[in-house]
C-alpha cells in the first residue's frame, strides 16, 4: 500500500504523556517502538505541557514532611465517596484500587528518579460539598508545572541508551485498526497534510490518543442527559486532536467504549485572548472571595458556589439554569490576591522555577500584572467603578439585557453586611468556608480575609463572564488491569481481551474506561497517564507492577 511504514514491536498511537511514559519503559526492555502522532514535531508532548502539573499521590515523603498522615485506606475511602460508582461497575473500581496502590512507588518515586520534583506545600482541591472528597491534601504540584514534567520525560526519551530503537513520525492521522485472525496487527490512516494513506504493522498497538473533549460536537453529543441540554457555548480546553478517532476505530473491531458522558469539564472558562484553536478557552482557578452569579446576576444559592469543593456540583448547578453560563463578581483587591489561570502558560514563575519570584508574587506582589493583562485583552473580563456601570457593561457584552442591577446589588450588599457583623456572627456559608480554608497554609496565602465586594478602597469592580470549558474525558476504552482493551460483552455478559491492543491515559478513561466514576479528586489525570503507561509497558513485557 502507498505510504506503508516498516513494522515494529510496539506501535504507540499518540505522543502525549501516556505515550511517552509507555515508550520509555518499553525502550528499557529493548523493544523497538514507533510513536505515530497527528501533531507537528514542535508540539510533541501534547496537552500535558500546558497543564499546571498537579498530581495525586498517596503517603509520600512530601506529605509526611508536612505532617499529613495519609494512607491507601484513607485515599480509597475518599475516592469511592467522590466517585459514586454505579452498582455493578467492575473495571472502574478495580482501576481506582490499582491506581491508589501503585501511585506512590510507580508514579511519585518514578518521577523523582527522573529528576522531577514537587513544590513543598501541597494543594487541597475537591474536598467535597455534600459528600466527602479529599479529606487530606494530596495534590503534588510539579516544580516547573506540566511544562517541566513533559519536557524532562521527552529529554529522557531522546537521550535513552536505546534511542536507536525509537522512531517517531508526525502529522499522521490514524483512522482504523488493522485486524487479522481476531488480533490487532497495526493501524491505517492518512497523512494530515498530503492525504497520502499509510499502514503500519506491529506486534502490539497501544492507543494513547486522548479523549473526545477536543470535539465540542462529541462533548454535546455525549452530554450527561439528567442535566438537560448542553450549554449553547462550550469553550475548548482540550487538545484539538482529542476527537475520539480511535474510540470509533476500537468500536469497529468490537472493542468496548464506555461512560463517555462522564466528563470533567470546568465552569470558569474564559476566551483565550490569543486562540490557538476554535473556541479556545482558558480555565480560571476560581477565587474564594468572589460572588458567583447566574446569567441574571442572582447569587447562586441557597448553597453558594465556590471552590475547592466539588467541581461537578458547580457544573450541575449552573446547568439547572435556563441560560448556562455564569458571572463572577469581585473587585481588584480580591483579584490581585486570588485571581489565577490554570496551566503553565500563565504561571511563569513556577514554570521557569523562579522560586524567589514565585514567593514574592504569592505573598506580597499578588497577581496584579496578570489581572491587568486579562482585563485589557479578554472580552469576558469587565471592570467598572460602580455597580450600575458594571451591569450596563455586562448586558452590553452579552447583548441580551439579562443582568438586573437589583440582583447584583442585593447579592453584594447582603454579603458585605455579613462581613460587617464580625466573624462570630457570620451566617453566610461562603464566609464560614473562607474561615476554614484559611486555616490551611496552602490556601491562606491566596485567600482574602473577609474582603467586602463594595469596599470603595478595593476597586474597581470586576465581572467575569464564565463559560463551561471542555476538559477531560473520564470515560473511554474499557481495559483490564493490564491495560488490554476488552471486547463488548457477549449475550452472556462475558468479555475478553482483544489480542495485540492496549489503551492508556485519557483514551482509557485514565484506567479501565473510567476509574474516576463521576468525579475526579484532581491530579489523577496526569497521574493516570503515568500509571497506565507504566502498567501497559510492564504487561507488554510480561511483567506485573503489582
Amino acid at each position: 500500500m502507498s505510504g506503508s511504514i516498516d513494522a515494529c514491536d510496539v506501535l504507540i498511537v499518540g505522543g502525549g504523556l501516556a505515550g511517552i511514559v509507555t515508550a520509555l519503559d518499553l525502550l528499557d526492555s529493548g523493544k523497538k517502538v514507533l510513536i505515530v502522532d497527528r501533531d507537528t514535531e514542535e508540539n510533541f508532548g501534547s496537552l500535558a505541557k500546558w497543564s499546571f502539573g498537579g498530581m495525586f499521590f498517596v503517603d509520600t515523603r512530601h506529605q509526611r514532611k508536612a505532617g499529613i498522615k495519609d494512607s491507601i485506606d484513607i485515599a480509597r475511602d475518599d475516592w469511592y465517596s467522590f466517585a459514586e460508582f454505579d452498582d455493578g461497575e467492575v473495571w472502574g473500581p478495580k482501576w481506582a484500587d490499582q491506581y491508589i496502590r501503585l501511585c506512590r512507588d510507580y508514579g511519585y518515586r518514578y518521577l523523582r528518579e527522573k529528576g522531577i520534583n514537587f513544590f513543598p506545600v501541597l494543594n487541597w482541591p475537591e474536598r467535597g460539598m455534600f459528600r466527602h472528597g479529599n479529606t487530606l491534601p494530596r495534590f503534588h504540584m510539579v516544580w516547573g508545572t506540566g511544562w517541566n514534567l513533559t519536557y524532562t520525560l521527552i529529554d529522557h526519551l531522546f537521550a535513552h541508551p536505546r534511542r536507536e530503537n525509537l522512531r517517531i513520525i508526525y502529522e499522521r492521522r490514524v483512522t482504523d485498526l488493522l485486524i487479522s485472525q481476531q488480533s490487532v496487527t497495526g493501524v491505517r490512516g492518512i497523512h494530515d497534510k498530503t492525504g497520502e494513506p499509510f499502514e503500519i504493522q506491529a506486534e502490539v498497538t497501544v492507543v494513547a490518543t486522548g479523549g473526545i473533549n477536543g470535539s465540542i460536537e462529541k462533548v454535546k453529543e455525549n452530554w450527561y442527559r439528567p442535566w438537560g441540554n448542553p450549554p449553547e457555548t462550550i469553550l475548548n480546553g482540550a487538545h484539538k486532536y482529542a476527537i475520539g478517532d480511535l474510540h470509533e476505530a476500537t468500536e469497529k473491531i468490537n472493542g468496548h467504549v464506555v461512560h463517555l458522558d462522564r466528563q470533567w469539564n470546568y465552569v470558569a472558562g474564559i476566551r483565550h485572548y490569543k486562540p490557538r484553536k476554535p473556541d479556545h478557552g482558558l480555565s480560571l482557578v476560581p477565587g474564594k472571595s468572589q460572588l458567583w452569579l447566574n446569567y441574571e446576576g442572582r447569587r447562586f444559592g441557597p448553597v453558594p458556589l465556590m471552590s475547592p469543593y466539588d467541581t461537578r456540583y458547580l457544573l450541575e448547578r449552573i446547568c439547572q439554569e435556563p441560560v448556562k453560563y455564569s458571572w463572577q463578581l469581585l473587585n481588584y483587591k480580591i483579584a490581585k490576591k486570588e485571581f489565577a489561570i490554570s496551566g503553565s502558560e500563565h504561571n511563569t514563575a513556577m514554570r521557569d522555577k523562579k522560586f524567589l519570584k514565585f514567593v514574592l508574587n504569592t505573598l506580597f506582589l499578588g497577581a496584579g500584572k496578570l489581572v491587568n493583562k486579562i482585563a485589557q485583552e479578554c472580552e469576558d473580563f469587565i471592570t467598572a467603578d460602580t455597580l450600575p456601570e458594571l451591569a450596563d457593561k455586562m448586558n452590553a457584552l452579552t447583548g441580551e439585557n439579562h443582568v438586573k442591577l437589583k440582583y447584583i446589588q442585593e447579592a453584594a450588599e447582603k454579603y458585605d453586611a455579613q462581613i460587617d457583623r464580625g466573624v462570630p456572627y457570620h451566617n453566610d456559608e461562603q464566609l464560614r468556608r473562607i474561615f476554614q480554608l484559611r486555616q490551611y497554609r496552602g490556601d491562606r496565602a491566596r485567600t482574602c480575609k473577609f474582603q467586602k465586594i463594595l469596599d470603595p478602597s478595593a476597586g474597581p469592580l470586576i465581572a467575569i463572564r464564565s463559560f463551561v470549558l471542555s476538559r477531560k474525558s473520564m470515560g473511554g476504552i474499557e481495559t483490564d488491569l493490564d491495560c488490554r482493551v476488552l471486547s463488548k460483552p457477549d449475550v452472556m455478559g462475558k468479555q475478553h481481551p482483544i489480542d495485540g491492543l492496549y489503551a492508556v491515559g485519557e483514551a482509557a478513561g485514565f484506567g479501565g474506561g473510567g476509574m474516576h466514576g463521576y468525579r475526579s479528586l484532581e491530579g489523577t489525570f496526569l497521574g493516570g497517564c503515568v500509571i497506565t503507561g507504566r502498567v501497559a509497558a510492564a504487561a507488554i513485557q510480561g511483567k506485573n507492577l503489582a
